[in-house]
């Protein structure tokens, strides 16, 4: 029997006083914060909540998320991360599609009305019985007057609750895919799949009791944020600094104020970061402190690795990982040079191979090739589609989507998404490459690569840039000097300067709203 739950339980009764949520001015430690989930665990088991519901959570980076979502798990219940950007119609499919039976959703604000959105959504979904409403504050009243509020609900419930016993192959959480292609679907992972990646995570950082200090700026909504902070660190009883919505300004005020030994993000988190460098900001307390930075969600560019390193004294590990994965896959070795632009190798108990359209496995040294994944992380399915399952999963690999290299040393290299290919009249063209090296531009901040009809050649490479403050960098210099470092058929014809790169909730940017724009 194991229960995901177990993490926090058994970091409150090792470690009752130490913090282990902080927002601001609140403090919650491991105690409060177990004491805070029973009572949502009797809340549920009171409007009927039993092993294998539906818990559906839309929510920022609050307290409340993990206390509920905890609280869910302690009932043997499936928990739902809902993504609080969803608008009303996307919010009715995920609860239809969960089957989800109750949804706690966070009030919103003017700019963004979750809380409408959702409440709109659960009127419309006859099968969600339960509707909750989380405010900002837990004394705030509720801005929906005919939603229940989460506070009041749970105010009088018993701060005591004896977790349900799961198998380790019950599912946890539904996490759903971002649905580039189709509607979302929703990748079930087992109470095993999570706890193994947490605790394969712990072992790859070094983590030790009680001593960790994360800055916790990934939603944990989102996979990474998830397992990599809110597992692993309640596994190990860390404290997490929670940020609403990532600001670098705000992170580096967080960093430079307290004792951070952790910081994950995504490559623009870390791209921000240094952006907000200022000569203010005292950088060598930052880097006395900082043991970890993790890298993920997508492929980062050498120029952020080496400047971070050189600017605050860490190098970063990078690594790979899906939904479906629960999320790590691969990760660079702490305490070894690993390869510039590696993603590492496989975490303890994760075996990789390259493999063809026809599951054959690609042997020859760099020889680029799709990424399976097999281990104690990957998921039972996709819920209620078994022919989507039956599509990426056989013998117990799973086929990522991802195309990737691996050297003589058993180090792997993203080449990139096969959906993200470019074939320029009739040759590969990988964007991840060129992004690299458009980058290393002196004037250029920020770049993405992306694919658009061409009447010739079929498709033609485009780069949209961000570029340095005060740069007078023009569309003509910079594919110039593109030329003078690219392959001829493969070098961006077409150049846009932008102000900023569209991006998701969790900081990926949002390559196929460029497509859609390129002219």
């Amino acid at each position: 029997m194991i229960n995901l739950a177990s993490l926090l339980e058994d970091s409150a009764r090792n470690h009752p006083e130490r913090d282990a949520l902080v927002l601001e001015s609140r403090h919650i430690t491991y105690e409060q914060a177990n004491a805070e989930a029973n009572r949502v665990a009797n809340l549920l088991k009171e409007r009927g909540v039993a092993r294998g519901d539906k818990v559906a959570l839309c929510c920022p980076n609050i307290p409340e998320f993990a206390i509920i979502y905890y609280g869910a798990l302690k009932t043997g219940a499936v928990v739902v991360p809902l993504n609080v950007m969803l608008k009303e119609d996307e919010l009715a499919y995920h609860l239809r599609d969960s089957e989800a039976c109750v949804f706690f959703c966070f009030e919103g604000t003017e700019e963004l009305p979750t809380g409408r959105e959702g409440w709109a959504a659960f009127e419309r979904t006859s099968s969600t019985e339960h509707f909750f409403v989380v405010t900002a504050h837990p004394d705030s009243p509720t801005p929906l007057s005919d939603a229940e509020s989460f506070a009041s609900a749970i105010a009088d419930q018993p701060g005591e609750f004896d977790s349900v016993a799961t198998e380790p192959d019950d599912t946890a959480v539904i996490l759903y895919t971002s649905g580039t292609t189709g509607r979302p679907k929703g990748a079930e992972l087992t109470h095993a799949n999570t706890m193994m990646n947490a605790i394969a995570s712990n072992r790859l950082f070094g983590s030790s009791p009680a001593t960790d200090v994360h800055v916790v700026a990934l939603p944990l909504f989102h996979t990474f944020g998830a397992t990599v902070q809110l597992h692993a660190g309640f596994s190990m009883a860390a404290t997490l600094l929670l940020v609403r919505r990532f600001d670098p300004r705000d992170v580096i005020h967080l960093l430079e104020h307290e004792d951070v030994t952790f910081f994950a993000g995504v490559p623009t988190m870390w791209w921000g970061l240094l952006n907000a460098l200022s000569e203010e900001v005292d950088v060598d307390r930052i880097a006395r402190n900082l043991r970890i930075g993790v890298s993920g969600g997508a492929s980062l560019p050498m120029a952020i690795l080496e400047e971070v390193e050189q600017r605050l004294g860490v190098r970063i590990l990078e690594g790979y990982g899906l939904s479906e994965t629960s999320p790590v896959v691969t990760f660079s070795q702490p305490g070894q040079r690993n390869p510039p632009g590696s993603i590492g190798k496989p975490i303890w108990g994760v075996e990789v191979k390259l493999v063809d359209q026809a599951w054959r496995e690609t042997s020859e040294k760099d020889a680029v090739g799709e990424i399976a994944v097999k281990g104690h992380n990957v998921m039972k399915g996709y819920h209620r589609r078994p022919e989507a399952t039956a599509e990426v999963m056989r013998d117990g690999w799973f086929r990522t989507g991802d195309l990737a290299r691996r050297d003589s040393d058993g180090y792997y290299y993203i080449v990139d998404r096969s959906k993200d290919l470019i074939i320029r009249g009739g040759y590969n063209v990988y964007p991840r490459e060129l992004e690299e090296v458009i980058i290393s531009h002196p004037e250029v901040s920020l770049v993405a690569v992306v694919g658009v009809p061409h009447e010739s050649h079929g498709e033609e490479v485009k780069a949209f840039v961000v570029r340095q403050r005060d740069s007078t960098l023009t569309e003509q210099d910079l594919i110039s000097w593109c030329k003078e470092r690219i392959a001829n058929y493969k070098y961006p014809r077409l150049v846009q300067f932008v102000d900023s790169l569209p991006m998701t909730a969790t900081g990926k940017i949002l390559k196929r709203e460029l497509t859609a724009q390129a002219p």
